[in-house]
């Protein structure tokens, strides 16, 4: 999955693909890379980011939407990365497929509208809001924690006639977690795996590795990430958000080869 952030303040990217010709022509650079999906998101949720209206979000994020679908057509899946059901309505009534709610669906109206569409959803833990997610984020066993509410929220989005096969979950890394919450959680992937549905890893250049590696520009996170791509498919993650698609779909696709070679014949 590739990430197109269409937003001023972004933590990584803010402001670097603003503008319908920008924003189409990295998305097609994207899957020439390998990217199987493109989330395009309007409303930055790094810590601290304020909330964005719907009205400003729709203005980012149709016609990105639209000039993505007119450049290739209905290969690749489009998603949207948004917790507001007005906005989520807007994108996939012009050809998303499917919505990435950094919320967990927390909206009473995103279930529904997404069943409505027959479309999917991804489903992410987050404790507290951007705004709020990094002032003193605490567990008392972060791993059960979060697979508990991400149960709680499947049970939800089955009960709102989501199809199951449409159905993603994502633990979210950086998300109201800090340092040791987050390594507890990619040390425990298989703890989310194991409920059967597919996994969403997002932890691109994010500065928790950056703390690791002693790298404080996120550009520079390229290695780090991909190590934590090829963590996740050892686990059986299906899904992998990035910045860096060329280098972290070759780390995938490398993973998964050495997976396959060590099944039995």
């Amino acid at each position: 999955m590739g990430i197109l952030n269409v937003t001023p303040d972004s933590f990584s990217d803010g402001g670097k693909y603003v503008g319908i010709e920008r924003a189409r022509e990295h998305a097609l650079t994207m899957l020439g890379q390998g990217a199987d999906l493109i989330d395009i998101g309007a409303e930055s949720t790094r810590p601290g980011a304020k909330a964005v209206s719907d009205e400003t979000q729709i203005s980012r994020l149709i016609p990105v939407v639209n000039a993505v679908i007119d450049a290739v057509g209905s290969g690749p899946l489009l998603s949207v990365d948004t917790r507001n059901p007005a906005v989520a309505a807007a994108a996939l009534e012009a050809g998303a497929v499917l919505v990435n709610d950094v919320s967990g669906a927390s909206s009473p109206h995103m279930l529904p509208l997404v069943a409505e569409h027959d479309a999917g959803i991804v489903l992410m833990h987050m404790q507290g809001t951007p705004e709020t997610m990094q002032q003193q984020p605490a567990y008392t066993d972060v791993v059960s924690e979060v697979r508990s509410y991400l149960m709680r929220r499947l049970d939800a989005a089955l009960a709102a006639g989501v199809n199951e096969d449409r159905i993603v979950i994502d633990p979210g890394i950086g998300f109201g977690k800090n340092r040791r919450n987050n390594l507890a959680l990619l040390g425990s992937l298989n703890k989310f795996t194991d409920l059967g549905f597919p996994v969403l890893l997002g932890t691109s250049r994010k500065r928790f590795m950056g703390a690791i590696c002693e790298e404080t520009v996120f550009t520079e996170l390229v290695g780090a990430t991909c190590a934590t791509t090829a963590l996740g498919v050892a686990a059986g993650v299906r899904i992998f958000r990035v910045h860096d698609v060329k280098e972290n779909r070759q780390a995938a696709d490398v993973a998964w080869a050495c997976a396959e070679a060590a099944l039995p014949n």
